[in-house]
């Protein structure tokens, strides 16, 4: 069910491509109901909100308190309602959705890549860097540019989280770090969009040329606390997309001696689960080197199981944490920054380090 209410604009607070924040007055349907609420619009969908307007609001994330997701969402403007924009593609994505949405494939007959991508079948050797968390983008990020500054890279957005690119914040502020953002799935609002991870990939490398893709979900990742009720385990399948079509798979693994759940202290289940079941093809597992001995004696027990299909690849750290610390968003996973859980980026911008390893031999 969708807990709707209807509101005015009353002030418009930040906006990024993509997105843009609002606060509203509320129609109270019940006593709890607050006086205002901050919700958040995308434009291309609704229109771009102008103080006065009434608003349609989905209040289901709000209701819940969401961290990532604390908004009340901005359905419809219904007193003005934008122009009808004609779409040359044919791709819908949230389907069925009551915001169902049209958008052009970059491999579609429509499309300016359609040639490119249809004789397209490799990736050519492009690592792609798989981590389970979109909090990982600017950690790995920051490793590849740490010894590769010049390095083309891509960020393809999986469904498993937040299905508008537009969404975070994040991504708007790596904008002039990356070549493109390739949306997959159900998930859009890229610069460029495509039907599946295996689309996504060759559309990275063909179009937008990325020398490595970097590949997650959007925030707000979904779980249940069991070991396969993770929107996270699609990282294993990208696994196998990648080796599938010739790309060098890395995967970023979720360590950390600061969540307090003991089921992510080490090496987190996700990542045990993600990589050692799912994934099918060989991947590189990177550990940083130089962990609390404590914290590296646990990763290592729990990596051993998964030696066998893939390469644990230890890398040194030096330079990374002033990489990280330089890094233009700030760093954050499950509300803990970049000193909070300090294993934890400090892995993923390992794992950047190995891929433009792996881009420049």
């Amino acid at each position: 069910m969708i807990r709707w209410r209807t509101g005015t604009v009353e002030r418009l607070g930040r906006s990024w491509h993509g997105a843009q924040e609002l606060t509203v007055a509320l129609v109270a349907r019940t006593p709890d109901d607050p006086a205002t609420v901050r919700a958040l619009a995308y434009p291309d969908l609704v229109g771009r909100p102008e103080v006065g307007d009434e608003v349609l609001l989905n209040t289901n994330a709000l209701a819940l308190g969401l961290g990532t997701g604390g908004y009340a969402m901005v359905v419809a403007l219904p007193g003005r309602l934008p122009e009808d924009t004609p779409v040359p593609g044919h791709i819908v994505k949230a389907r069925y959705s009551p915001l169902q949405t049209i958008r052009v494939a970059a491999d579609e007959e429509a499309s300016p890549h359609r040639t490119v991508l249809a004789a397209a079948q490799d990736l050519g050797g492009m690592p792609v860097v798989v981590a389970d968390l979109h909090s990982a983008l600017p950690a790995i990020l920051a490793g590849i540019h740490a010894d590769a500054p010049t390095a083309r890279v891509a960020y393809l957005l999986t469904d498993g989280g937040a299905l508008a690119a537009g969404f975070s914040r994040t991504l708007d502020a790596l904008r002039d770090r990356l070549v493109g953002t390739v949306s997959t799935g159900q998930a859009w609002g890229g610069d460029l969009e495509a039907v599946n991870v295996h689309t996504g990939l060759l559309a990275a490398r063909h179009v937008l040329r990325a020398d490595i893709t970097i590949l997650s979900q959007g925030p707000g990742n979904l779980g249940t606390g069991t070991t396969w009720g993770f929107s996270g385990v699609a990282a294993g399948e990208a696994v196998n997309a990648a080796a599938v079509l010739g790309g060098r798979p890395v995967g970023a693994l979720r360590i950390s001696d600061a969540d307090p759940r003991p089921r992510h202290r080490g090496v987190s289940h996700h990542s045990l689960t993600a990589f050692g079941r799912v994934a099918l093809a060989p991947a590189d597992l990177v550990v940083p080197a130089e962990l609390p001995a404590a914290l590296a004696a646990d990763v290592a027990r729990a990596l051993e199981p998964l030696a066998g299909r893939h390469r644990i690849v230890t890398v040194a750290v030096a330079g990374l944490d002033e990489a990280l610390r330089a890094a233009p968003v700030k760093l954050s996973t499950m509300g803990r920054d970049l000193d909070g859980d300090h294993a934890y980026f400090l892995a993923c911008a390992a794992a950047g380090r190995h891929a433009a390893t792996l881009a420049t031999s």
